[in-house]
């Protein structure tokens, strides 16, 4: 009995729940087991969790809905902030390129008036160079001067047209490096360093003509200075722009002795190159004056070459043996020998004069006059014009002469002068006529 309790009590099973469904006369029996307990309490958990999901999306809607649109907000005024920044960059980078840009075409401007005037410069000292080296005048290396100043005026002017040249490309954001600016302000400076140096040889070179063609004149009319001859027509001293000196000679109430006036006008401004090219053109002129006159007058040698037999002044006569004025100088010549005019003038005189035998009288300007004597043969005749060393006739011994040779006179105002203080001006004329 024991054993059969025992034996219903380990072998008991545990209690089975039933589920009883009753439909009219049927009844249906359900045993309730524990997987469909927690699909059931599965269910009631989720559709739970749903509804207090749904109930906190309803709640929880509108914060955020407007989180979001906030946070959409913040992200659209930041991007706009990003663009606005970068479009002020960009205006600012624009504004300050257009403004190189202006700065390099005025800088540019400036260059070219400076290249245009140089090459005007440079025109107007070539046609005064061309005098300078007709008249026998030179600074140095005049031509080679003249020709590098040439070539370094269109060297500068590619530079500047080319390498300062706006450029027209797409704006950059952020240039690197040398900008438009700089590159300009450094290619200027170089270019007008080196504009000045041409300008500043140039002015060399005009300044060593200047003197050159100023001494060169001076000394030669010191030189015709000493035999009577003032050269009259100088041409007046150039009037430079420099500001002239104040008179001091005024009267108390400020007025200046004599009384002067006129509208009030802006001074001008001093240009140096050109008052040195006045300066220059000036000088030449005085020296092409002085060479003009020293062709003319009877600077010359009638007889190149020929030794002096008989001097000017009083000598014992060589027919009557007394002392007698011989009012020339006679020159040893043999019958033929080419005679030729010391000077350029108009022939007055070309025939038989008594004592002369056959005579040429040459007038030469300035009251001066040049005779020459005992000519074998006349080759000019009346109112021909002769130039210094042209042949005007052949030695010889007509008239009062006892040999060949060549009778030479020099007159001013028809008085007869020593022709041997003009032949030695001649001789140093010669170094500045060459």
């Amino acid at each position: 009995m024991a054993d059969a309790g025992e034996n219903r009590v380990f072998g008991k099973r545990a209690t089975q729940h039933v589920l009883i469904l009753a439909s009219g006369e049927k009844v249906r029996h359900m045993v309730v087991r524990p997987w469909m307990t927690g699909m059931v309490i599965g269910t009631i958990s989720l559709f739970a969790l749903g509804y207090l999901g749904a109930t906190a999306y309803l709640v929880l809607r509108d914060d955020l809905i407007g989180a979001t649109m906030a946070r959409q907000a913040r992200i659209q005024h930041d991007y706009e902030d990003r663009i606005s920044s970068l479009r002020a960059q960009l205006d600012r980078v624009t504004s300050r390129q257009l403004l190189d840009q202006q700065l390099v075409e005025q800088k540019v401007e400036k260059l070219l008036r400076q290249q245009t005037a140089l090459f005007s410069r440079n025109g107007k000292l070539g046609s005064l160079l061309e005098r300078a080296e007709e008249a026998g005048i030179s600074a140095g290396t005049t031509q080679d001067n003249r020709e590098t100043a040439s070539e370094a005026i269109d060297r500068q002017a590619g530079l500047t047209t080319s390498s300062i040249k706006p450029s027209h490309s797409a704006l950059a954001y952020a240039p690197s490096g040398e900008n438009m600016a700089d590159r300009a302000d450094r290619i200027f400076s170089k270019v007008t360093l080196s504009l000045k140096g041409i300008e500043n040889e140039q002015l060399k070179t005009i300044e060593s003509l200047t003197s050159d063609a100023s001494q060169k004149a001076e000394s030669m009319t010191q030189i015709m200075r000493r035999t009577g001859v003032d050269i009259s027509d100088k041409p007046s001293e150039v009037q430079t722009l420099e500001t002239p000196p104040l008179r001091t000679d005024t009267i108390k109430n400020g007025d200046v002795k004599g009384g002067v006036g006129g509208p009030f006008v802006e001074p001008v401004k001093f240009d140096r190159f050109n008052a040195s090219l006045d300066e220059l053109d000036l000088a030449l002129s005085r020296f092409e004056t002085a060479r003009e006159t020293a062709l003319a007058l009877p600077y010359g040698n009638p007889a190149p070459g020929q030794g002096i037999t008989s001097r000017f002044g009083n000598r014992p006569d060589p027919f009557l043996g007394r002392l007698a004025f011989h009012g020339g100088i006679d020159f040893q010549a043999e019958t033929g020998l080419a005679i030729k005019a010391t000077g350029s003038g108009k022939v007055v005189t070309a025939g038989w004069a008594s004592g002369y035998g056959n005579l040429v009288e040459i007038d030469h300007g300035q009251g001066i006059t040049t005779r020459f004597g005992h000519m074998s043969r006349i080759l000019v005749r009346e109112g021909q014009t002769v130039s210094a060393g042209d042949v005007i006739g052949r030695a010889g011994a007509t008239g009062r002469a006892t040999g060949p040779h060549v009778h030479y006179e020099v007159r001013r105002n028809g008085d007869a002068v020593n022709p041997i203080h003009f032949l030695n001006a001649g001789l140093k004329l010669t170094t500045y006529m060459n």
